[in-house]
């Protein structure tokens, strides 16, 4: 229970952490230099990142884990109506399907989550965070009802938030392995 208890709190931190930076900082420079983009979707929404690498390295416990998270999420952003239907539905979605993308990659045999001494597949990471994106944008946008453009908007900010999540991962534990060799 303590493991779950830790896993929530980096989690839904993480995934809190990443959608104020999107909100206080992408979401500005976005309307700046595409002041005409119709949609409210972020083009780099990194909480997409945070929930599919939570996924990957959670399995099913990534859903209690970033369900506190999304929940206060989506309470920031629409207040008491976090609880039309609708946004229930949405924030269902949200913890659910990139743990079940994985789920039923490792029930055909293909399991590309973490083991001991197996090298992670990042293409193949992106490749659920792209899968889970699609998912995601069609399931959300017909709960909420939405035009084309978002589904569009919600792809490109998936996409571009996991990978660039991804890549800045890389740099930052590059930077900490030569640190640690005393290179």
């Amino acid at each position: 229970m303590r493991t779950l208890a830790k896993e929530t709190l980096v989690a839904s931190g993480l995934y809190l952490a990443a959608f104020l930076v999107v909100f206080e900082v992408v979401t500005p420079l976005q309307s700046m230099f595409f002041p005409e983009f119709p949609s409210r979707a972020s083009l780099l929404f990194l909480p997409h990142g945070i929930r599919v690498l939570t996924a990957w390295l959670l399995g099913w416990r990534a859903i209690p884990a970033l369900l506190p998270g999304v929940f206060l999420v989506f309470l920031y952003v629409g207040g008491m109506d976090v609880f039309l239907p609708s946004r229930l539905i949405a924030i269902a979605i949200a913890v659910t399907v990139a743990p079940a993308v994985f789920m039923a990659l490792a029930f055909v045999g293909q399991d590309i989550r973490p083991q001991p001494g197996k090298t992670p597949c990042w293409p193949c990471v992106m490749g659920v965070g792209i899968v889970t994106s699609v998912l995601m944008a069609l399931l959300t946008n017909m709960a909420f009802g939405s035009e084309t453009v978002e589904y569009v908007a919600y792809l490109i900010g998936d996409i571009f938030g996991l990978f660039f999540l991804m890549l800045g991962l890389l740099y930052i534990f590059r930077y900490m392995r030569r640190n640690s060799s005393g290179n």
